[in-house]
């Protein structure tokens, strides 16, 4: 997964609270909190009044990370999580990684005749845009007589050019949000026409889901999170096949180092990882030796979780971070 959106937490200094909260409402959402406020006396009174008013908003679950006064990150969760608060240097994300899963940019698009719905997830809320070039004529009849064959054509160009109107839209949204998919169901013409007008890069990316209808989603989604989930099986496949291929580093100090030298694309993370590591304040000052931190000019290195550590500078270097039971200990994937 991509860690942009958690990035805003190592550009504000710690110590940080970390808060999870499971999904309970009302009064008894109130005692829960109540109870992780007292585990966190030692904050400033702005501090806790901040986590309050957040904690204390409907949710299934809650992660939130909060620094001198201010919420710095909010999420809410679909899974349950255990309920946990820590007090640490580095914010403890791993817990809320797990639990969300791997956020795949990706576009959803049911094309018809008059256009198309498409929706794009990339962080945040999902966008939904409407996109419609021309509006008649489109339906063919058999009302016959000479000009049948011109009106027909009339409709198949109408039909392309809002083809062509979603493709454009596409082919922005791929190059705005980086998008890993462009999965599509809807009317099998329109489909073929938005293909043909797709550019390179998002044709590239295309998955053809089999229902589909502006009307009907409900078959759509269950195709898509299905076309998701193998997508996410071949990529963890593919990174664990680069990794053992080029004998890429594993453990934390050869891994630390590959992240301290802005080497890796990817880490391969097998779960919750406690170890304590020393780091710094700078996004990729960590190692397991703190003589060695120290030589690289960190004037009093911390001890920290391995784990909150390596989101850190996974964050911090536009790495990837994925969790994947294959390895049994941290493992990278190298840009070069």
């Amino acid at each position: 997964m991509r860690l942009d959106f958690i990035r805003r937490l190592y550009e504000r200094p710690g110590p940080y609270a970390s808060v999870y909260l499971g999904a309970f409402t009302g009064p008894e959402r109130r005692a829960h909190w109540r109870g992780a406020r007292d585990r966190l006396d030692r904050l400033a009174e702005k501090t806790l009044d901040a986590l309050e008013e957040e904690a204390l908003r409907p949710a299934a679950g809650r992660a939130l990370f909060a620094t001198d006064g201010d919420v710095v990150l909010a999420e809410s969760l679909d899974r349950q999580p255990g309920e946990m608060t820590t007090w640490t240097p580095l914010p403890h994300v791993t817990p809320m990684l797990m639990l969300r899963g791997e956020n795949v940019p990706h576009i959803r698009v049911i094309v018809d005749h008059a256009g198309a719905e498409v929706t794009v997830f990339a962080g945040g809320s999902p966008r939904t845009t409407t996109v419609e070039a021309a509006s008649w004529p489109l339906q063919k009849t058999a009302q016959g007589g000479w000009s049948q064959k011109r009106y027909e054509q009339a409709v198949d160009e109408t039909w392309e050019k809002n083809a062509v109107a979603v493709a454009h839209e596409i082919d922005e949204q791929v190059r705005r949000v980086g998008a890993e998919l462009v999965l599509i169901a809807g009317e099998p013409k329109s489909r073929s026409y938005l293909l043909r007008h797709l550019g390179t890069k998002a044709a590239d990316r295309v998955t053809m889901v089999e229902h589909g209808s502006r009307e009907n989603h409900g078959r759509f989604e269950k195709d898509v999170e299905r076309a998701l989930d193998d997508w996410l099986d071949h990529r963890r496949a593919e990174l664990l096949e680069r990794h053992q291929e080029s004998a890429g580093p594993t453990g934390m100090a050869w891994v630390s180092k590959a992240l301290r030298e802005g080497r890796v694309h990817a880490l391969l993370v097998p779960g919750e990882m406690p170890k304590p590591v020393w780091i710094g304040e700078g996004g990729t000052q960590l190692c397991t030796d703190r003589a060695e931190l120290h030589r690289w000019g960190v004037a009093e290195p911390v001890q920290e979780r391995s784990d909150s550590a390596l989101a850190r500078a996974a964050a911090m270097t536009d790495a990837e971070l994925w969790f994947t039971d294959a390895v049994d200990d941290v493992a990278a994937v190298l840009r070069y």
